[in-house]
């Protein structure tokens, strides 16, 4: 059986291609899913791609990672700067976690350099627009592969 992998995505991402594309480009949520779909297929991973706007559900989803899937690839959005609950989540979640980033966030305003999730975090892809979510699929297969 292939390993479980959570792609969860946090607030405003269902408005990529529509939102500030001079930052995110005009790739959409569902352009990313399906690329992150056969990327996944070629790397021998099933994937649970998910979106809210709701931190409680973004919690809710990463404590479900505890025994229901092998890892977290996370794009937590605003909540990356905000959200010690995202955070305790993801510490007491027992797997490897991948941060990811549409834009680099050490490029923009001072208030994102901080990130929450990154004390949780295996790693950190960011400044690669949506194919971050791929680089971050194949850090977590390496991640996996390296574990057994």
């Amino acid at each position: 059986m292939s390993p479980k992998v959570l792609v969860l995505n946090g607030p405003n991402l269902n408005m990529l291609g529509q939102r500030e594309p001079d930052i995110y480009g005009h790739t959409t949520l569902e352009d990313i899913r399906r690329a992150v779909d056969v990327r996944a297929g070629q790397l021998k991973l099933t994937v649970d791609f998910r979106q809210t706007n709701d931190e409680g559900e973004l919690v809710t989803w990463i404590q479900s990672a505890r025994g229901g899937a092998s890892a977290i690839v996370l794009n937590a959005a605003a909540y990356t700067h905000t959200s010690v609950a995202v955070l305790d989540a993801l510490l007491a979640c027992g797997v490897p976690v991948v941060e990811v980033h549409l834009s680099n966030i050490y490029r923009r305003e001072e208030f994102r350099h901080h990130s929450y999730v990154s004390r949780a975090a295996t790693g950190i892809i960011c400044g690669f627009g949506a194919h971050g979510y791929e680089l971050a699929l194949e850090a977590v297969a390496r991640l996996l592969h390296n574990e057994k």
